[in-house]
C-alpha cells in the first residue's frame, strides 16, 4: 500500500524548531513534499528573505522527513495543490485568523475537490523567522551579503525604493521605517549616497568638491549602523584611471552599484536652472562603462549608465540612442534623468525603451516630477525609484526654524514643539539603553 502524500507550505527563511516540528509531525500522515516559497513570493507580503530560494531549498532537501522540495510561486497554494493533488496539507494553527485566514479557505476548498484534508498542528510558541531577523540585524551583516541584495531585490519586487541617507541617523530611517498595508508591508529596500547631500551636509558645493576616499567615510559610517544596501551616486566616475579605483573600493565595502553619469568637465548640479555642462560622447561613455565593469570582482557589483539627454535639452531620441550604446557596453541598468515637473519625458522614454528588449534594470529619481506614483513608474517598466535628497531637503528648513526661535526668544522652551524629546532621540540608537 502506498504512502499517503502529504503538502506543507513554507518560506524557512531561517530554519527553527517550529519548521521542525511541523515537519515531523506532516511525516507521520506520508512522504512529505515541501512548497517552498520563492523569494518573490516572501516579498509580496513581508520582507526579503535573509537566505536566497536556492539556499534555503538546499537546507529544507537536507531534512530526513522530507521527500522532496518544489517552488510555490504565489501564497496562494491552489497552483500547487491542483498540481500534485496531496492527500494532506499541513501548516500550523497561527493561520485561522488574520490576513492568512483567506489563503487557508481557498486550501480548504481546493483539498475538497479530490477529498484531501487540511490539518493543522498546535503552533511553536516563542520563535519565529521575522523575530529571528530582527536580531541578526542588531549584528549586522557582511559586505557580499549586502553587496549581493539589490540583484535580489530587482527580481523580487515590482519596484525597489532606495532613500538618500548622508549619515547614520538619516541610514537608521531607510533600515527601520516600515509602513503596513493590507497584507503587505512597505519599507524602503536600501539607501542612496547622493553626491548633493554628502557635500551639502558638509557645507561644500556639489561640483565633487568632497573627494571620493572622504565620501566612503560615510558610506562606512551609514553601513556601520544598516543591513540593506546602498546604490553610490558616483558623478561623472572621473577619470577613467581612477574609476577603476572607485569601483573596487566600493565593492569591497560591500555597496552594491555605482551610478555614473554621461556628462564631463566641471561637475554641475543636474537640477540646476541653466546648465552649462557638455554631454560625453557616448562612445567615450561606453569605454568607460566597460572599464568600471572590468574592475569589478563581482557579477553582484552593478554599473548603472545615467543619461543626462532630458536634462541638457537633448530630447528623448537622444537618450533612447545613448541607452542603446550603453546597453551595449553592458551597462548593468539604465538611471533617465529628468528636471521637468512633469513625468511625461520620462514616460515616454520608458515606453520607447522597453522595444529594445533590452534585460537591465530602469532607474527613475522623481525629484521635480514628484506627482507620480510608484505604480505608474512600475507601469512605466521602472524597477527602481531613488528618493535622493529629501532627508536633508528635510533636516534644513526644521534646524533652522529651530535656531531663529532660540534666537528670537532667548531660549530654547518655544522650540520645544519642534524637537524630539532626548529618551525618543537616544531610542533610535542602539546601546544607548
Amino acid at each position: 500500500m502506498s504512502k499517503k502524500s502529504v503538502y506543507v507550505g513554507m518560506s524557512a527563511d531561517l530554519v527553527h524548531p517550529g519548521h521542525i516540528n511541523l515537519i515531523k509531525n506532516a511525516a507521520t500522515l506520508g512522504q512529505v513534499t515541501v512548497g517552498l516559497l520563492t523569494d518573490k513570493a516572501i516579498a509580496s507580503y513581508k520582507r526579503l528573505p535573509f537566505m536566497a530560494y536556492e539556499q534555503r531549498k538546499t537546507v529544507i532537501e537536507s531534512l530526513r522527513d522530507v521527500t522532496a522540495v518544489v517552488p510555490q510561486h504565489t501564497l496562494d497554494y491552489s497552483d500547487n495543490l491542483i498540481a500534485l493533488k496531496p492527500d494532506f496539507v499541513v501548516h500550523g494553527d497561527d493561520w485561522k485568523t488574520g490576513v492568512q485566514s483567506q489563503t487557508r479557505q481557498k486550501v480548504i476548498d481546493t483539498l475538497a475537490g479530490w477529498g484531501g484534508e487540511l490539518v493543522e498542528f498546535p503552533y511553536t510558541e516563542g520563535i519565529s523567522s521575522t523575530q529571528l531577523n530582527s536580531e541578526l540585524k542588531t549584528i549586522g551583516t557582511t559586505p557580499a551579503r549586502r553587496l549581493s541584495r539589490l540583484r535580489r531585490l530587482i527580481d523580487s519586487y515590482p519596484i525597489v525604493r532606495f532613500l538618500e541617507a548622508h549619515n547614520g541617523i538619516s541610514g537608521l530611517l531607510a533600515e527601520h521605517l516600515v509602513t503596513q498595508e493590507e497584507s503587505a508591508q512597505r519599507e524602503f529596500h536600501g539607501t542612496w549616497l547622493s553626491s548633493l547631500t554628502d557635500s551639502t551636509s558638509r557645507g561644500k558645493p556639489d561640483i565633487e568638491a568632497v573627494d571620493v576616499s572622504s565620501r566612503l567615510q560615510t558610506v562606512n559610517e551609514v553601513f556601520e549602523v544598516t543591513t540593506k544596501p546602498m546604490i553610490f551616486d558616483g558623478d561623472s566616475g572621473g577619470l577613467p584611471e581612477h574609476l577603476v579605483f572607485t569601483v573596487k573600493s566600493l565593492e569591497r565595502l560591500g555597496v552594491s552599484a555605482v551610478i555614473i553619469e554621461d556628462k564631463e568637465g566641471l561637475k554641475r548640479n543636474s537640477l540646476l536652472a541653466v546648465q552649462s555642462q557638455q554631454q560625453s560622447d557616448p562612445n567615450d561613455f561606453a569605454e568607460k562603462i566597460r572599464i568600471a565593469r572590468g574592475a569589478r570582482v563581482t557579477e553582484d557589483f552593478m554599473v548603472i549608465a545615467r543619461i543626462e539627454s532630458l536634462i541638457l535639452g537633448a530630447g528623448v531620441d537622444d537618450a533612447l540612442r545613448r541607452a542603446q550604446i550603453y546597453v551595449d557596453a553592458g551597462a548593468d541598468g539604465i538611471m533617465i534623468h529628468s528636471k521637468s515637473s512633469s513625468p511625461d519625458e520620462v514616460l515616454s522614454f520608458c515606453d520607447r525603451f522597453k522595444t529594445f528588449g533590452a534585460d537591465v534594470p530602469l532607474v527613475a529619481v522623481p525629484t521635480t516630477y514628484n506627482s507620480i506614483r510608484e505604480e505608474e513608474l512600475v507601469e512605466a517598466g521602472v524597477n527602481v525609484v531613488i528618493y535622493a535628497n529629501h532627508m536633508l531637503r528635510a533636516a534644513y528648513p526644521s534646524m533652522r526654524s529651530v535656531a531663529l526661535s532660540i534666537l528670537e526668544n532667548r531660549r530654547s522652551l518655544e522650540a520645544d514643539n519642534m524637537l524630539s524629546t532626548i529618551p525618543e532621540i537616544l531610542s533610535l540608537v542602539a546601546g544607548n539603553e
